[in-house]
């Protein structure tokens, strides 16, 4: 259970890194509320994982997924730039989150 709590706060973690771009530096309104709902949901699932998980192991697959997706969604839907090398990264990143979350113990 602990670890579905750091996914799904990987995931609210892409969602407020692409609400925070679409802030424009905090001046809209909807995406700035938006942004403050998934970090808040984000964090608090994040710490509420950590009671059982290792903070190493669950930190790096919290990022890593936020990483992941944020740069997956930005090619996908902000016209970010696709290149081979950026697909090939984000599966190494991808995999090392697998492996990550394979190699997690729980207390």
């Amino acid at each position: 259970m602990a670890w579905l709590l750091v996914v799904v706060a990987g995931v609210l973690e892409t969602g407020f890194a692409v609400c925070l771009k679409l802030s424009h530096g905090f001046t809209r309104l909807w995406p700035t509320v938006a942004f403050c709902a998934f970090a808040l949901g984000s964090f608090g699932l994040l710490t509420m994982s950590l009671k059982k998980l290792d903070v190493g192991p669950a930190y790096a697959v919290w990022t890593g997924i936020g990483a992941a997706g944020t740069a997956i969604y930005g090619m996908v839907f902000l016209g970010d730039l696709v290149s081979t090398l950026k697909i090939v990264s984000i599966t190494f990143v991808i995999v090392g989150v697998v492996g990550l979350q394979l190699s997690g113990s729980a207390h």
